[in-house]
């Protein structure tokens, strides 16, 4: 404590400038210098950007830490400078080279929700987090200009700054003063810019809010770090915009930027539930139960009575299969499954409640969703160009897309999505944007019969406005009747009473839902292999059923190779709910009948 006193009144005699290079130059992380390491390691990467984590900064230098949030613009600036001159010790070489060192902050001390961004925190650096719904393409912006005199043809170079350019009023050579200016692009300094538009992540959106969104402008080598679909943290300083009427005249209001410092694009995967070292363990024990693969089933969806198949399946789904990247081609790992039945059965329920236990899930109706609303869109920006907006499956990588009314779908908008259930991208190639994102997405739709309800004298096909084409990549599909039968009837009448009286305990679950949110993350995790007696029994139930489609050609679904696969990633998530590292004859056998 007396050291830390003793060090704070060293650091009140210095320049903010002379406090930075004093912390690059002692600041330690066990027996090593941390950031004069880094700065020496600069020029192996080419780089002219310095990282520094925001709490080995606040606990080296307190008060400086706090003036850096306060002022961002200034106390970045003798960051910089100071960091410059510390990069000429270390690598004297390299600094000839380069002319200046960016500063990037990370892992500030709090995040600050987009909702909490008002005109209080203007100049203030905060740190947000959000999900990235458009970019622009990348362009040049001059921060140096080179100005040919067009009387004497003497070249002057000018400092830009701002959004408007700076000419020179006058020709800065004795005698000329002459005014007339050309500039010269392959003389003047230039520096990639691009924008984002970063939006609150679906999960944490309040009930009944639209989305806030806020534009975020990158530079140098903070361009092209993500793209839509991303989950990003922006550490950025709050910036404001002024508006203008339409006839130019400028107005009392402010459009509110993030100026961005640094951009870490976090974890885009399901697993983004943090699991402590006693949950990992008690994941553990629940997974040594004999049972717990039935005890997972029963989890999910408690309130709603029966469909143990349906839930089964559901189980798979948020477990995943395991992707395969092979040389010449990736095998999906996500798993597809299609609900089909009458009125009044459960099925939305069922949707919306996959879409609030996942981590990352994202409800649509196929009604109000067009082509461009899952996939993405390409649309035109204030200046002119067109940017790039992604869509539901975009915004759902590497999680699951909850599709209600799959069947009222427009024709052109469902096949839009053949590409992303099979391939898991989204290409697009439109005005002059040829792109491909990722939409890594397990798809769980619900579909209902265009006769109002299930003819079990007609096909699938036939019963469901959806073709074939789709249907294939359905890795499972249920067909969900209402048939009366006065055994099941009674004890659904009795569960649905007893959970309108408010008895809990009826439906509680076998596994708490925070629980079971946190073991499926972790299962995920796993990578099963399949043992060469799961494979062979695979194998032989394929050929099977592929003989049977043969004899009746009027199978509604015929079964490809597609099929196999499908048992396959059945197994391995069947596998993985299991928390086990091979796929056993039990993962099989059990697939198989619900694949029956």
């Amino acid at each position: 404590m007396e050291s830390e006193d003793l060090r704070g009144d060293l650091m009140s005699g210095l320049s903010p400038e002379e406090r930075f290079q004093a912390f690059y130059k002692s600041f330690k992380e066990g027996d090593r210098y941390k950031y004069r390491k880094k700065l020496a390691r600069l020029s192996a990467t080419g780089s002219t950007s310095l990282l520094i984590d925001f709490a080995d900064l606040n606990s080296f230098d307190h008060e400086l830490a706090r003036n850096l949030i306060d002022l961002p613009r200034e106390y970045l600036g003798y960051a910089s400078r100071a960091a410059y001159e510390q990069l000429k010790i270390e690598d004297p070489e390299y600094a000839k080279e380069v002319e200046e060192i960016s500063v990037r902050i990370r892992n500030l001390a709090e995040t600050t929700p987009l909702r909490k961004i008002g005109s209080d925190k203007i100049g203030k650096l905060v740190m947000a987090d959000g999900i990235i719904i458009r970019a622009s393409p990348v362009r040049p912006l001059m921060v140096k200009g080179a100005y040919k005199c067009l009387r004497c043809g003497g070249i002057q170079m000018v400092d830009q700054k701002g959004m408007g350019e700076t000419e020179p009023k006058r020709c800065n050579k004795s005698g000329c003063m002459g005014r007339r200016f050309q500039l010269l692009p392959s003389k003047s300094r230039f520096i990639n810019t691009q924008r984002l538009r970063l939006q609150e992540r679906p999960e944490e959106l309040p009930p009944g809010q639209l989305p806030r969104w806020i534009d975020v402008r990158l530079r140098r080598d903070l361009v092209d770090v993500a793209r839509p679909g991303d989950r990003i943290y922006v550490t950025a300083i709050v910036s404001a915009s002024q508006q203008r009427s339409r006839m130019g005249k400028r107005l009392r209001t402010f459009d509110l930027y993030l100026d961005a410092n640094y951009v870490d694009v976090s974890a885009t995967r399901f697993e983004s539930v943090e699991l402590t070292p006693e949950e990992e363990r008690e994941v553990r024990e629940l997974a040594k139960d004999p049972f717990i693969v039935q005890k997972l089933i029963g989890s999910i969806a408690p309130s709603i009575y029966g469909y143990d198949y349906i839930k089964e399946a559901i189980l798979y789904l948020l477990c995943s299969g395991v992707p395969k990247h092979l040389p010449d081609m990736n095998i999906r790992g996500n798993i597809h499954v299609l609900l089909i039945g009458d009125p009044g059965t459960a099925k939305s329920q069922i949707l919306r409640y996959v879409a609030s236990v996942a981590p990352r899930a994202l409800y649509t109706s196929g009604r109000g969703s067009t082509a461009a609303g899952l996939t993405a869109a390409v649309l035109k920006d204030r200046d002119g160009g067109m940017t790039l907006e992604a869509g539901a499956l975009v915004l759902a990588d590497q999680g699951i897309c909850a599709i209600d009314e799959f069947d009222k779908m427009n024709i052109r908008d469902r096949t839009s999505i053949h590409e992303t259930m099979e391939q898991q991208t989204v290409s697009i190639a439109k005005g002059g944007i040829v792109a491909i994102l990722n939409a890594r997405a397990s798809v769980l739709a619900a579909a209902n019969p265009k006769l109002g309800r299930y003819d079990p004298r007609l096909t699938v096909t036939q019963n469901v406005n959806l073709p074939p084409t789709i249907l294939s990549r359905f890795d499972l599909i249920f067909v969900i009747r209402d048939i009366p039968r006065m055994v099941d009837d009674e004890r659904m009448a009795s569960h649905i009473t007893r959970l309108h009286r408010g008895e809990r305990a009826v439906t509680k679950s076998l596994i708490p839902q925070d629980m079971l949110a946190k073991y499926i993350a972790y299962a995920r995790a796993l990578n099963p292999v399949l043992t060469d007696e799961a494979a062979k029994r695979i194998e032989e139930f394929f050929l099977r059923m592929r003989m049977q489609s043969e004899s009746s050609p009027d199978s509604p679904v015929a079964i490809t190779p597609r099929q196999l696969e499908s048992l396959i990633r059945l197994a391995e998530a069947r596998a993985k709910a299991a928390l086990r590292d091979r796929v056993t004859m039990e993962d099989v056998e059990a697939v198989i009948n619900l694949y029956k």
